[in-house]
């Protein structure tokens, strides 16, 4: 395994208070000439971070786009999973979710179990993440299939005592997610809320689809926002949002 150079990283941006861009891709939805694209305005605009994964990963596709990914950009590349199928040593890290959203024992431990000596053998970077389901409006693919029922999105007081309780069990970032194909993102208290419950890093994500949604994540508390559907429909989008972020870490070091 390798060392926590990735996680030193994005604390002490924390630390500084520096946001960052994560651009999630899923092998499902991709294509290499989209795929390409998107390597390309990642050359031309800053991105901190890829995230790979979905719910319903072909293997095959997801090792053609690590590789792809790896051979043609130096921006990290950390596996999101909802396997324990999905693992892919080509990565840098893995942020090893653990649904404390939900109550499903599968997706809290079970997978982890089955994960783990794939993991030690890796040469991977471990990232601990409490994985939180926010209800955004509609079901969702992740909730779906992890059979679990999301946080209220009108009780951020469950949700930072969730993440409260996940910091303590050891948990080293927190994720809050609207989901794939989320109606809107989760919202600006509620990230607001987990931001004063817990100092772990906080990754934002789910229906992020405007540069003022993107805005209001970061202002709410958010350390990363990922940005993944929109991208697919409108790849220029991603220029958008890391000018956004940029913009926001020059107003926070002045």
């Amino acid at each position: 395994m390798r060392l926590t150079s990735l996680y030193d990283a994005l604390t002490e941006r924390r630390k500084h208070g520096h946001k960052s861009l994560a651009v999630l891709l899923d092998p499902d939805n991709l294509d290499e000439a989209s795929c390409q694209h998107i390597i390309q305005l990642s050359t031309q605009h800053v991105v901190d971070y890829f995230f790979v994964g979905g719910s319903l990963v072909m293997t095959s596709h997801q090792a053609a786009l690590i590789r792809l990914l790896k051979s043609r950009s130096a921006v990290p590349v950390l596996l999101f999973p909802s396997h324990s199928l999905h693992l892919d040593s080509q990565a840098d890290g893995i942020l090893l979710l653990s649904l404390i959203s939900g109550r499903n024992p599968d997706f809290l431990i079970g997978q982890h179990v089955v994960a783990a000596p794939l993991l030690r053998q890796s040469n991977l970077e471990i990232l601990p993440t409490g994985y939180m389901l926010v209800d955004t409006g509609r079901q969702t693919t992740a909730s779906y299939m992890s059979g679990t029922t999301p946080l209220p999105h009108d009780k951020p007081t469950i949700a930072a005592c969730t993440a409260m309780a996940g910091e303590m069990l050891g948990l080293r970032l927190m994720y809050l997610d609207g989901g794939s194909g989320a109606q809107h993102p989760v919202s600006p208290a509620m990230i607001q809320a987990v931001r004063q419950a817990v100092e772990t890093p906080i990754i934002v994500g789910g229906g992020i689809n405007t540069v003022e949604k993107a805005h209001s994540a970061l202002s709410a508390g958010a350390d990363v926002v990922v940005i993944g559907n929109q991208i697919e429909k409108d790849p220029n989008f991603l220029g958008q949002v890391s000018k956004a972020v940029q913009r926001f870490n020059q107003v926070s070091v002045a």
